[in-house]
Parts: C-alpha cells; sequence; structure tokens
C-alpha cells in the first residue's frame, strides 16, 4: 500500500459515533462543580458579611462607641442619613460617612482606654 492510500483508508473509517448522549452533560460537570463550589466558599460568605454590616450601621445610635476606618475610637454624638459625627477627643469631633464605622465597641471600652 501506498501512502496516499493509507491516508484516505483512515478517512474513509471516520470517527467513532458517540454511544448515547451523556458525553456532552458529563463534560460541563466539573464546570458546574467549580461554579458551585466557587458560590458556596466565596460569594455566599461575602453576602453575608454585606448583610451584617448593613444592619450594623443602620443599627447605630447616639452615644455608641465605635471604631471608625483608619481605627479612629470615639463615641457617636449625631447621626443623619449618611453621615456620623464621632468625639474623639474632648472639644474634637469628625465626621464620617455612616459605612466608614467598622466596628461597634462594647459601652466602656474609650473609658478603659484613657486610664
Amino acid at each position: 500500500m501506498s501512502f496516499p492510500s493509507l491516508v484516505s483508508t483512515a478517512l474513509a473509517q471516520g470517527a467513532p459515533a458517540a454511544a448515547d448522549g451523556t458525553g456532552g452533560f458529563l463534560g460541563f460537570l466539573p464546570i458546574i462543580i467549580m461554579f458551585v463550589l466557587l458560590y458556596f466558599l466565596m460569594i455566599r460568605p461575602q453576602m453575608r458579611r454585606a448583610k451584617e454590616q448593613k444592619a450594623m450601621i443602620e443599627a447605630l445610635q447616639k452615644g455608641d462607641e465605635v471604631v471608625a476606618a483608619g481605627g479612629l475610637i470615639g463615641r457617636i454624638t449625631r447621626l443623619n442619613d449618611q453621615y456620623a459625627t464621632i468625639e474623639i477627643a474632648p472639644n474634637t469631633e469628625i465626621t464620617v460617612q455612616r459605612g466608614a464605622v467598622q466596628t461597634p465597641l462594647p459601652k466602656g471600652t474609650i473609658k478603659s482606654l484613657q486610664s
């Protein structure tokens, strides 16, 4: 047999046909599993943290002791829809966005830090 006849014989045989239709689904299964893992390991916990942060910001009240962005510790003296005024020292107040408040502190924390 010559080389061209081997090629034509190989081409004539063609690729074997798929035995069933599950080959397509099984090919996508690893991708589907990756998306499910991504959702449960990254997206869902991030959404839960954002929801908790939003609830904490909405629950802020005058007199709460908080840690603001940058590590500033103070007591809330005034609140409005978007801003909070925080007293960081006697007669020293700053105004920050409510979202800049990172953590509420237990009552008396500032007094315990000053001693």
